[in-house]
């Protein structure tokens, strides 16, 4: 029986779309420079929410139909009339899902090394050992059995959110006024093509950021009639982003400029010299982080094992059956394992973020929605709406494909840097 709540809703989209990674809005900054940054972030968000609203106007249109869809890619298949459109979605889908995952561990393992760097500096543990640390605890929260389930869980996530957003900026804040400040440089790269791919990679993070691939298996945890529930959970969700991504970005940037780290903890946390926050504060901020990425994971990864599960489940059985239980056991610790692993061995975060938002997000959440829209509610062609729609569409088309581009190239001049089974993440 379905029986979530608008503020259910809200906990699950706050938790899909504010995350850690909003840490790495001032190194996005840092390839758009001020008011870039500001138009950038502004345009994302209110595309997002648009695309968000449309995408629940279609799924209430089907209902209404007699079509209930709660995953993506049927949703997509029955609109657009065409199977390979089921087979793209999946694949755009696993992208995001196993990028985040990948992030997620990736993110954690960081986190645990960087308490651990505290306490015992000259400690032998590498990062890859956290990140079997994490691994083992993921694979446990793993079998909580469905999306509804982690409605509590993802309260405690937006908590969790505000909080580590308000420790940063306030030890961002402390360090501008402080003599320790580090010299502020914003200036862009030297030359227009490495400014444009800078740019255009930065675009792409900004769209992992906002992205949410799993809006409609969010709606389906809803009790019908949806709309009005997701418009205010939606709602909520955007009142968290306003607070958090704008002072964390303006915050983060403004004190360290050009310099900032694709993980504004590192820049708090320099491999060289003091900290520049109190130690008390730092904790606080990564233990948060640490926590809110558990949940992440475990939300990004029910698309993941409802795909798996298809087959070998038994929907006649209870969910606790020995029939279920073990096969879904089995399927989602091979899951997490192998995310894991390639946390370990491919330690490279800011790149992994880009080129999920330019390969998975852009289309899913940017493209997708408007063209569903189209489709399904047959605006006038010279109507505002459908011109509007029309426009994102080319717009975040050619934006997608020269953040591709963008990301792909800059994880090949990063290429050098990458070892496998580091102890450092690249920025």
């Amino acid at each position: 029986m379905i029986v979530g709540q608008w503020w259910h809703a809200g906990f699950h989209l706050t938790t899909a779309i504010v995350g850690p990674t909003i840490l790495t809005l001032p190194y996005a900054f840092r390839g758009l420079g001020w008011v870039l940054g500001f138009l950038c972030l502004t345009i994302m968000g209110t595309v997002t929410f648009y695309a968000y609203y449309l995408m629940s106007k279609v799924l209430d249109h089907c209902e209404k139909a007699g079509r209930r869809h709660i995953r993506f890619r049927e949703l997509a298949s029955d609109v657009l009339g065409s199977g390979w459109m089921f087979y793209f979605v999946i694949f755009i889908q696993t992208a995001i899902n196993t990028g985040v995952g990948i992030g997620a561990i990736l993110l954690s393992g960081q986190c645990l090394q960087i308490m651990y760097k505290e306490i015992s500096p000259d400690g032998s543990l590498r990062l890859y050992e956290f990140i079997a640390m994490v691994t083992m605890v993921m694979i446990v929260l793993s079998q909580l059995p469905s999306f509804h389930s982690l409605r509590h869980i993802n309260l405690g996530s937006l908590v969790l959110s505000l909080g580590y957003s308000f420790l940063v900026v306030g030890a961002c804040i402390n360090i501008a006024a402080s003599k320790n400040a580090p010299p502020r440089d914003y200036s862009l790269e030297s030359s227009s093509s490495a400014r444009a791919f800078s740019a255009f990679s930065s675009i792409s993070i900004l769209a992992a950021i906002f992205g949410n691939g799993i809006l409609p298996e969010i709606q389906a945890t809803l009790a019908p009639p949806a709309t009005g529930k997701m418009v205010k959970g939606l709602l909520m969700c955007y009142l968290v982003i306003f607070v958090t991504f704008y002072s964390t970005a303006v915050s983060g940037y403004w004190v360290f400029g050009n310099k900032s780290n694709s993980n504004i903890l590192e820049s708090l946390m320099p491999d060289e010299g003091p900290a520049l926050a109190p130690t008390w504060v730092l904790g606080l901020a990564v233990i948060f982080v640490l926590l809110q990425l558990l949940a992440i994971a475990l939300v990004y990864s029910q698309v993941a094992y409802e795909i798996m599960e298809k087959k070998s489940a038994d929907v006649e059985q209870g969910v606790f059956s020995k029939r279920n239980l073990i096969p879904r056991l089995i399927l989602r610790t091979l899951y997490m394992v192998l995310c894991g692993f390639f946390a370990a061995m491919l330690p490279f975060f800011g790149d992994i973020t880009s080129v999920v938002g330019a390969i998975g997000f852009i289309p899913l959440d940017f493209i997708l929605p408007m063209l569903l829209y189209n489709k399904t509610h047959n605006p006038p062609r010279s109507s505002f709406t459908y011109l509007i729609n029309i426009s994102i569409i080319v717009v975040f088309t050619g934006v997608g494909i020269m953040g591709t581009f963008s990301s792909v190239r800059k994880l090949a001049l990063d290429a050098y840097k990458f070892k496998l089974f580091s102890s450092d993440v690249v920025n």
